[in-house]
């Protein structure tokens, strides 16, 4: 009886997998297989019996959140690793996908261990709660951990890369001519990067010696804000219009700046206004413990009205106010001045700024004697009191120095000539 036409199409399809892979490679594929799926459980199950725990602890709630995916990828990388290494006779194929998976298995690592270090330093930022009136040290801490994280993943991404290197048997071959040179290229480094470099030194410069932290207020090229982020090469300022300064490290190490938390938030902050002479001043007094009593923003510590100046038309009033932090106080010092002014429109009108203009003469003024033969608009003085300087010779003596001889002088000297000259 012929073959059945379906048969025979089944045999040939057999018979071109059997040529590509051999039986014993897909039962090595089905193994692989199978221990991938037994690891992913297994890392599935840890995960669950962690969680249990998690509502009892923030740090084991924190790790089960990180860990998850790198655990599972780590477990399935070795289970299939070792199965790969077990099989004998596979196939140059094999040494090939051991490589890769070696390479993997070493960035899985390099991941658990990054999640380790995140977790101890989550950990050792939620002993610090900077939602508190005076949190300088715990912005401190923050700042520092921030920096500490940044450096971590690097040093850890740098011996990942290092430990995948160090598979090639080339790569271990040429370690030891780079490390010959690395004095050489060490300084060749350091003059093509100095910036960068600099950079570097004054972030951790920035962080470690309490210079700055993280949501200090500062004043930086007459912009306020706050420190938002301190990185190893620049610093991010949150201005008060939302807008970001973006600065490199080195600028906080070379240039002066105002840090308004450098020892404590609370602040003190001065409202000047101009008035007249005629304002109550101890009304004003009143009205403004009036007005900051009724005001949360106010911080209860300073509270301070003076006269700082009183020389012309007006009158200078400085009130100091004290406030909890530096927006708070900019808030405070706008409630302030406005209430102060409303205070004046609606009490004291006449106390508001005017510019006087009072010199009217009186009838003791005398106007000044006119020189004989002067004209209009002259108002210099005649007689011995027209010089520069009076009073004695060496007096007459300078002011001929500055103006010249006098009038009675040149009469005098005229005189002089003309009884001098020969008679006719």
């Amino acid at each position: 009886m012929p073959a059945h036409p379906n048969t025979d199409l089944l045999s040939a399809a057999d018979d071109v997998v059997s040529g590509v892979l051999p039986d014993s490679t897909w039962a090595l594929l089905l193994v692989v297989a199978g221990a991938a799926l037994v690891a992913w459980l297994l890392a599935v199950v840890i995960g669950l019996v962690v969680s249990r725990f998690t509502g009892r602890s923030a740090a084991v709630a924190d790790l089960s959140r990180r860990g998850r995916r790198p655990l599972r990828l780590f477990l399935v990388l070795v289970a299939v690793t070792v199965v790969l290494d077990a099989a004998p006779g596979v196939g140059e194929w094999r040494d090939v996908v051991v490589r890769v998976l070696g390479l993997l298995l070493i960035a899985a690592v390099a991941w658990l261990i990054a999640v380790a270090a995140f977790v101890v330093e989550d950990l050792a930022l939620a002993r610090y709660d900077v939602d508190v009136v005076d949190n300088r040290h715990a912005r401190r801490v923050r700042t520092q951990v921030s920096l500490i994280r940044r450096l971590t993943v690097a040093v850890i991404a740098v011996l990942a890369i290092a430990g995948m290197l160090l598979t090639f048997p080339s790569a271990r071959a040429a370690g030891t001519s780079i490390l010959a040179s690395a004095g050489v290229l060490s300084v060749v480094a350091g003059l093509a990067a100095q910036t960068s470099l600099a950079n570097v030194f004054a972030g951790m410069q920035l962080a470690f010696t309490d210079a700055i932290r993280v949501d200090d207020v500062v004043v930086i090229e007459e912009e306020w804000g706050r420190i938002e982020e301190i990185t190893l090469t620049y610093v991010v300022v949150h201005v008060w219009d939302d807008r970001r300064l973006v600065l490199p490290s080195t600028y906080f190490t070379t240039t002066p700046f105002q840090n308004w938390t450098r020892k404590e938030s609370a602040v003190l902050g001065s409202v000047e206004m101009d008035v007249d002479w005629t304002v109550p001043f101890d009304e004003m007094r009143g009205e403004l413990d009036r007005l900051l009593e009724g005001d949360d923003l106010w911080d209860r510590r300073v509270k301070v009205l003076q006269v700082t100046d009183a020389v012309g038309a007006l009158v200078r009033v400085r009130v100091l106010v004290s406030a909890k932090d530096g927006p708070t106080l900019f808030d405070l010092r706008c409630h302030v001045r406005e209430g102060l002014v409303v205070w004046l429109q609606r009490t004291h009108p006449t106390g508001l700024p005017k510019v006087r203009n009072e010199g009217t003469a009186g009838p003791d003024v005398v106007a000044p004697r006119r020189r004989p033969g002067a004209v209009d608009g002259d108002a210099r003085p005649a007689g011995p009191q027209a010089g520069l300087f009076t009073g004695s010779e060496e007096a007459r003596e300078r002011s001929r120095a500055f103006t010249g001889p006098s009038e009675e002088e040149l009469a005098a000297r005229a005189r002089t000539d003309a009884e001098a000259e020969p008679t006719a």
